[in-house]
């Protein structure tokens, strides 16, 4: 064989470490066992695999840290710490950036009642990177998920990886939370889509971390039924009451329930016999009466 296809077989067994100089001479080239040098071919790309990934974290690092000092140094509005977000492009855009940065802690108020399946389908992968990761996650949903196998099974999932799961009757807005300085608000509840606020005004995330934690307190533990209350109400049912007192429309209740303006007035109706009325105003005086709603003078 010419020298070079002699040195290039060399270079090409070497590589695979298949050859290595002899002890003796090292001019000489000896052959090696294939078992040992499969072994210490597989521990150089072991050793390889682990500084590409350490490479990858340190650049993970870098680029939030350059994030962090784009917001501060260039985004439009931040000067007050408040940003305003036009629609569902934006939106997806700043979750993305928020799943990526997240260290510690994941917390949301997810209006809206039963999940769809492209929305937990979507989002099944990120929970699972952040649960893996340590992130501590706390979601509350409404309490019509109860009644949705879907999205109960889904939140059961969650729980298993670990985050914690919780229901109410009623929530506000979608809200969600990221290590405490940084709150994603969507500015339309029944949109969620339309537009959103991020703030990272200390101030304010302070504020609505009180409130998630609020209503995180009064929640109900997905793996506990909802237990009637002292009028034998359910907490849904004592929830239309309260809002029909206060004159909201079955769309609007309906909307706040995450449930159909149909559920609502079959709710109602239920109330209506409940309280031994013949008319929503009747009921609201009976409630009143037997204590279930405030009266005037409180």
């Amino acid at each position: 064989m010419p020298e070079t296809e002699v040195r290039a077989a060399l270079d090409e067994l070497s590589e695979y470490a298949l050859a290595r100089p002899c002890t003796e001479d090292q001019n000489q080239v000896r052959p090696v066992n294939p078992l040992l040098g499969f072994e210490a071919l597989i521990a150089r790309k072991q050793a390889k695999l682990a500084a590409h990934q350490q490479q990858l974290e340190e650049s993970r690092a870098v680029i939030a840290e350059a994030l962090a000092q784009y917001d501060l140094e260039y985004d439009t509005g931040n000067s007050v710490g408040i940003r305003h977000l036009e629609g569902i492009e934006a939106i997806r855009e700043q979750l993305e950036l928020l799943n990526s940065t997240v260290v510690d802690e994941f917390l949301t108020l997810a209006p809206g009642g039963a999940q769809t399946s492209a929305n937990m389908a979507a989002s099944r992968p990120l929970n699972q990177r952040l649960l893996e990761r340590g992130v501590q996650m706390r979601t509350v949903y409404l309490d019509s998920i109860r009644r949705d196998p879907p999205t109960m099974a889904h939140a059961e999932w969650l729980e298993s990886l670990g985050a914690r799961v919780r229901t109410a009757p009623t929530l506000p807005n979608r809200v969600i939370i990221v290590d405490r300085r940084t709150a994603l608000v969507a500015t339309h509840s029944n949109n969620t889509s339309v537009s959103a606020v991020l703030i990272q005004h200390l101030g304010v995330v302070t504020l609505v971390c009180a409130l998630f934690e609020s209503i995180w307190g009064s929640a109900e533990p997905i793996s506990a039924p909802t237990a009637p209350n002292h009028a034998g109400l359910t907490r849904q049912r004592a929830e239309v009451l309260r809002l029909m007192a206060q004159g909201n429309t079955d769309e609007s209740i309906a909307n706040s329930l995450g449930i159909s303006a149909r559920t609502v007035r079959r709710i109602a109706s239920g109330l209506l016999e409940h309280l031994d009325a013949r008319s929503r105003f009747q009921a609201g005086v009976h409630a009143v009466q037997r204590g279930y709603l405030p009266g005037a003078s409180d």
